[in-house]
């Protein structure tokens, strides 16, 4: 009997929590595209490859480590053109894509342009990143706990509860892992061009229940 009345007297409340960490990103990510076309795939492959290698040593040259670029697409593709409505085989377009990881920013200009003098045709997906995410995830956390321990503490406060609030069930919101993206024009060969880094806000949120 008295559990039953214990049971009829439970309060809940259920509040969200909010937390953010503010960090400057540590390195960029970018993508650096290579596109040619032949009437033959032989013809624009070995085009294609001439040209990738060439814009590769040329980040080599500039302290880029090798480990630092990796192949992200490699696509051979049919064109046509298209006269009185039929359909007419033109060639082939051969994309190549890397990704470049460059640890200093202050570089990412420099990385632009040389890619583009050397005959990279696209610079795409420039991205400011930060090593270590988690560590600042777990720091926002622990913030998004305190946000909802004060909402709950501020509610009883208000309701005059003199009996403190006690979380019985966390549950973690789902996030999207920060990134910063930035878009950048092809680059004049006379000018570096402008990147300007910003700062990354890592975020979490919980849901967390309390009983009074």
């Amino acid at each position: 009997m008295n559990h039953q009345i214990a049971n009829s007297l439970l309060r809940v409340i259920t509040v969200i929590g909010n937390g953010k960490i503010t960090a400057i990103p540590n390195y960029v990510q970018l993508q650096i595209e290579v596109l040619t076309n032949g009437k033959e795939v032989s013809t624009a492959s070995q085009e294609n490859a001439a040209i990738m290698n060439r814009v590769i040593q040329s980040l080599l040259a500039l302290g880029i480590s090798r480990e630092d670029i990796q192949t992200a697409a490699y696509t051979i593709t049919p064109t046509y053109d298209y006269f009185d409505g039929k359909q007419v085989f033109r060639g082939y377009e051969v994309m190549n894509a890397i990704t470049v990881k460059v640890r200093d920013i202050n570089q990412v200009g420099t990385v632009i342009d040389t890619a583009v003098k050397n005959g990279a045709n696209r610079v795409s997906g420039i991205q400011f990143k930060i090593d270590h995410v988690d560590d600042y995830y777990q720091q926002a956390l622990s913030l998004a706990l305190r946000d909802a321990q004060m909402k709950a503490n501020t509610i009883a406060e208000t309701m005059h509860l003199h009996v403190p609030p006690q979380p019985i069930e966390v549950i973690e919101e789902n996030t999207v892992e920060p990134v910063l993206y930035k878009t950048a024009a092809m680059a004049s060969q006379n000018f570096a061009t402008p990147i300007e880094q910003g700062l990354i806000t890592i975020s979490a949120a919980l849901r967390v229940k309390f009983q009074f």
